[in-house]
């Protein structure tokens, strides 16, 4: 004969059984966190004129702002005849902008593109 239990031990059994699966799920993701973060594993490396690692959240956005994209929409208007471009010195592929930080490819536009003054 099939023991029937009450509302109280019911409750008891799931809830128990619950807590468990949500403590093993935790200790799930904490370990994939670790592992990931800790094991010398390290996700793919952004081109050098993408990496945007040494630059602020607010020199971020300042380049969404700007509407930067590495590949010009428009192929007379890029960085490289811009006014604003400053070109890669140093040995360096990446050249930069007086608007805002980080690298910024020949190739690219932002909303805020002049023709450089040739002189």
């Amino acid at each position: 004969m099939k023991k029937v239990c009450g509302r109280r031990e019911f409750i008891r059994m799931h809830v128990i059984s619950g807590s468990f699966l949500g403590i093993a799920a935790a200790l799930t993701r904490c370990d994939s966190a670790s592992r990931s973060s800790g094991s010398g594993e390290k996700g793919p490396v952004p081109e050098p004129c993408e990496d945007l690692s040494g630059v602020s959240e607010n020199d971020r956005q300042i380049r969404e702002k700007a509407a930067y994209v590495t590949v010009s929409p428009q192929p007379e208007k890029t960085c490289s005849n811009c006014h604003l471009y400053l070109p890669p010195s140093g040995g360096k592929a990446c050249g930069g902008c007086m608007l805002f930080k980080g690298p910024v490819v020949p190739s690219g536009y932002c909303t805020y593109w002049v023709p450089s003054q040739a002189g």
